[in-house]
């Protein structure tokens, strides 16, 4: 879409989706386009913001709906979390901004099974 900020201005770099060459490449590797029925897929956290220019939040919710509708039994959980007040580049807030990446290293811990600690079971760290 030309009237998308950046776009045009992209397409020296990538192609030009509306040449049927450049749009098969880009589909080749669109995530939604190559989600497996039933396949083993890893732990997801996907991220967005509400206002962020670039990726619509609406498009980590639709990878989200779509990971939890195919995936196989034996996948990871699909976490989806979008931030009511961030662009594309997350909180501008330095505090905020230390909390988003505690959640996202919370997340990345529990995964690999390293979350518990004593200060989760009632201990005095």
């Amino acid at each position: 879409d030309a009237s998308i900020p950046l776009t045009v201005a992209e397409w020296e770099e990538w192609g030009n989706p509306n040449e049927g060459r450049y749009f098969d490449y880009m589909m080749s590797y669109c995530p939604m386009r190559n989600v497996k029925e039933n396949a083993k897929y890893p732990s997801c956290l996907l991220l967005g913001g509400l206002h962020d220019p670039r990726v619509a939040y609406w498009e980590p919710a639709k990878l989200a709906a779509t990971l939890r509708h195919h995936q196989g039994p034996d996948s990871g959980p699909v976490c989806l979390k979008i931030e009511m007040s961030a662009g594309h580049f997350s909180a501008s807030d330095r505090y905020k901004y230390l909390k988003e990446t505690a959640f996202d290293f919370a997340f990345l811990l529990d995964q690999v099974g390293l979350a518990t600690s004593s200060c989760a079971k009632g201990g005095a760290e």
